[in-house]
């Protein structure tokens, strides 16, 4: 699988505060065979992450983008709204299963706004902006996510596995 981060943060993008969301993922991206494509860090700016999140899916260089950060009740946590505008098809299940995995582990993964969807090929998933809620969330839906590239590229062997 195929995986670009895109980190939101405008501290991060300022060079205020390291990304340590971005390698994380990558690091456990890595240890379940994944290649990380690419890495970007975003201020928290919906217009330039939607027209990242557009230009990234429609690359076709990617099989999964995830967006880590801006996902809260913030003012300037957008994450959401930026994904929602771009995508074609919600994916609730993986946002449902990432909240309810995380609410056995703290309270605040109610306040968590996080969505994924489809736009063409392309999954689109946004994480918290901490690392260890980043990978945390990330592990919980990792077991699905092969199955769901076979489905999304239309691969023939895709239902061997049902």
């Amino acid at each position: 699988m195929r995986f670009g981060i895109l980190t939101l943060s405008d501290r991060s993008a300022r060079g205020e505060r390291e990304d340590a969301s971005g390698p994380a993922l990558a690091l456990q991206i890595r240890a379940e065979n994944g290649s990380v494509i690419r890495q970007q860090i975003l201020p928290d700016d919906e217009s330039t992450v939607r027209a990242t999140l557009i230009e990234w899916a429609d690359s076709d260089e990617f099989d999964i983008i995830l967006t880590t950060g801006s996902t809260g009740f913030s003012p300037r946590d957008i994450a959401p709204e930026a994904t929602r505008s771009v995508i074609q098809k919600e994916a609730p299940g993986l946002a449902e299963a990432m909240r309810l995995e995380s609410l056995k582990k703290t309270q605040h993964a109610m306040l968590s706004r996080a969505v994924a969807g489809i736009r063409g090929q392309t999954l689109i998933i946004n994480l918290p902006g901490s690392p260890k809620g980043a990978v945390e969330n990330l592990q919980t839906i990792f077991p699905v996510l092969p199955h769901a590239v076979q489905l999304l590229r239309e691969d023939p062997n895709s239902e061997a596995s049902h």
